[in-house]
């Protein structure tokens, strides 16, 4: 960014965002970025437009893919701590590292501690991706007998496909009339403090 206040500017720009799923007009702008006059917004909006952070949309200005986007500052261990390194952080966002084809993608919501043992635990967000082949030793989104769930895909000596939890607290589960593969759990979401 060009200059150092746009740091700031954007980061209200974002909460804003967060809070309203839009921007008001210019010279509300001005109360929201702590500006006095709505040339000095214009300003603003047109170096946060050339850095790709925002753009114009129909006469008026949108985030863009980058506006969402976090650093990421590295690597951390998660075993012995390694000495912190200073690097340029790259920027992602989260639909950027989860998801190949968003066309083919949704989440959904799991409830329950069936799959606790491959880490996916109550009140997680499985991302699926949806007509994508599965095999055996899928995680999967399935619906069975007429009922949803999430489970391991797996294949019985007789060559019939059944859902396997992943908690030894449960059961297989085979299917009594039917079983379609709904789509491939490719990640999962969490928030570890609310």
């Amino acid at each position: 960014m060009d200059r150092p206040n746009d740091a700031q500017y954007l980061a209200l720009l974002r909460t804003q965002w967060k809070r309203h799923n839009a921007f008001p007009s210019m010279a509300k702008l001005c109360d929201v970025l702590g500006l006095s006059s709505t040339a000095s917004v214009f300003g603003v909006i047109s170096r946060l437009t050339e850095a790709g952070y925002l753009e114009r949309v129909e006469s008026r200005i949108a985030p863009t893919k980058r506006f969402f986007a976090r650093p990421v500052l590295g690597k951390v261990r998660a075993g012995v701590p390694q000495t912190a390194t200073q690097e340029e952080p790259e920027v992602l966002t989260i639909d950027d590292y989860l998801i190949d084809d968003p066309n083919r993608t949704s989440l959904m919501k799991v409830r329950g501690d069936s799959m606790k043992d491959v880490g996916i635990f109550d009140g997680d967000l499985v991302v699926v991706e949806h007509n994508t082949p599965t095999k055996p030793g899928d995680t999967v989104v399935a619906c069975v007998d007429d009922e949803l769930t999430v489970k391991t895909l797996q294949l019985d000596g007789a060559g019939k496909f059944f859902l396997q939890p992943a908690n030894p607290a449960y059961q297989p589960i085979f299917p009594q009339t039917s079983l379609e593969v709904l789509g491939l759990v490719i990640g999962v979401v969490r928030r570890t403090r609310r």
